[in-house]
């Protein structure tokens, strides 16, 4: 078939690789560059231990101080506040352990094949090297204190994970840098990150178009509908295309679309800023994740790059890089030793639903229209499992995980 995919982020992209495999032409719809948008400043992570949602139990308590610390996590703009609380509000109702844990399950199964679905993809790509699996490193100032954090460890465990122990020399080994700030550690070996997420990203989308895809530049606007079937796929400033079917991959920008295909999402975005250290004097391994200070630390090709922000203000707003800013602050309080100089920074849009599972699965109002979007802060470490499940759904395969966690019906229909 002539599939359209909307969309060339992470998920995007692996979608369409795996469509080529089954032997479908390819148009990709998007008016940017490839892996441009969200997935070009991401912290590089493809961890299968990513199976936490974002809102906790608990954690509702600890909001007010993050929202009057200018360091904090989270910031939320005032002239959002009204538009964005139907959407917390909906992200406090899964929050009691039970939800979360049902939402941690459906979250491991997405992200447990992520290196199996990666693999092909990236060997007929020629970009292996874009993907190491050395392991996960998350680190406390204490064995006590990351007993704060000890229903999200043992949840893990629960579904599978395994997570280390490391204390002491056992963790200097493991990391040098840490020494002095860090006392105690849980060792993630079966996790793993890139090095150059835009890369990744780049890779796989000129793999797709030697296999015959084709990038039409322009923005879609609707769906040209026909007896449940998507026949023409509107664009801002083309002719109508032509198509097979289509698949809403645009992540935060996938709303209005699916809309349109019969799906009322609440979707939102989680505003990410990070900033990359090119010579910043401190040497990783692999990937780290300073759980008291909320900030992942990625060695990347490109430098040292921070993440770990949250704002929330629209698709609109202007970025405030002093939210950057305020992570370099952090790097500092982590590594004493850290050069800053010459740092970049950049933001982007976490597409995010408030229970922290995508949307995966038909449109409610197309027979050949699929979804693959709102990953949120999981991005790397779901799309090529994401492309996949799609791939088997548009070939009427059985999935080879459990969908229906990630239905868009779980939401209101339009």
């Amino acid at each position: 078939m002539h599939i359209a995919v909307i969309g060339t982020g992470i998920v995007g992209v692996a979608t369409a690789a795996w469509l080529q495999r089954d032997g479908h032409k390819v148009t990709f719809i998007d008016p940017k560059e490839a892996g441009s948008q969200t997935s070009f400043g991401n912290a590089g992570s493809i961890s299968p231990s990513a199976v936490l949602p974002v809102g906790m139990p608990g954690m509702w308590k600890r909001v007010p101080k993050w929202l009057t610390d200018p360091e904090g996590p989270l910031v939320i703009r005032m002239h959002y506040l009204p538009r964005v609380l139907p959407w917390l509000f909906q992200f406090l109702r899964n929050m009691p352990e039970a939800e979360v844990t049902r939402i941690a399950g459906a979250i491991r199964g997405l992200l447990a094949p992520t290196f199996d679905c990666y693999t092909p993809l990236l060997q007929r790509a020629g970009a292996t090297s874009l993907l190491r699996r050395n392991g996960c490193l998350y680190v406390y100032s204490s064995r006590e204190a990351a007993e704060r954090w000890r229903f999200g460890t043992e949840l893990r465990r629960s579904l599978g994970v395994e997570m280390k122990c490391v204390e002491g020399e056992d963790l200097f080994a493991l990391e040098p840098a840490l020494r002095g700030r860090f006392g105690f550690g849980q060792f993630a070996p079966d996790n793993g990150s890139t090095p150059d997420p835009a890369a990744l990203v780049q890779a796989l989308y000129t793999q797709a178009l030697k296999d015959g895809a084709e990038h039409l530049r322009d923005a879609a606007t609707g769906f040209g509908m026909r007896d449940g079937l998507v026949h023409t796929v509107e664009l801002a400033d083309s002719a109508p295309l032509e198509v097979d079917g289509v698949i809403i991959a645009a992540g935060a920008w996938s709303k209005t679309l699916a809309l349109k295909l019969g799906a009322a999402v609440r979707l939102e975005t989680q505003r990410g800023y990070h900033v990359t250290i090119p010579d910043p004097g401190v040497e990783l391994n692999r990937n780290v994740m300073a759980v008291e200070q909320n900030i992942m630390i990625n060695p990347m090709q490109m430098g040292l790059r921070l993440a770990g922000t949250v704002e929330f203000a629209g698709l609109n707003a202007p970025p405030r890089m002093e939210r950057a800013e305020a992570l370099i602050n952090v790097g500092r309080k982590v590594f004493g030793t850290l050069k800053t100089e010459n740092y970049t920074t950049w933001m982007g849009h976490r597409p995010c639903l408030p229970d922290s599972l995508p949307v995966i699965g038909r449109a409610p109002r197309a027979e050949n229209a699929w979804f693959g979007f709102g990953h949120g802060h999981v991005g790397m470490c779901g799309g090529a499992t994401t492309g996949r499940e799609i791939a088997n759904l548009v070939a009427g395969r059985t999935p080879g995980i459990d969908l229906h966690p990630f239905r868009a019906e779980r939401f209101r229909r339009a």
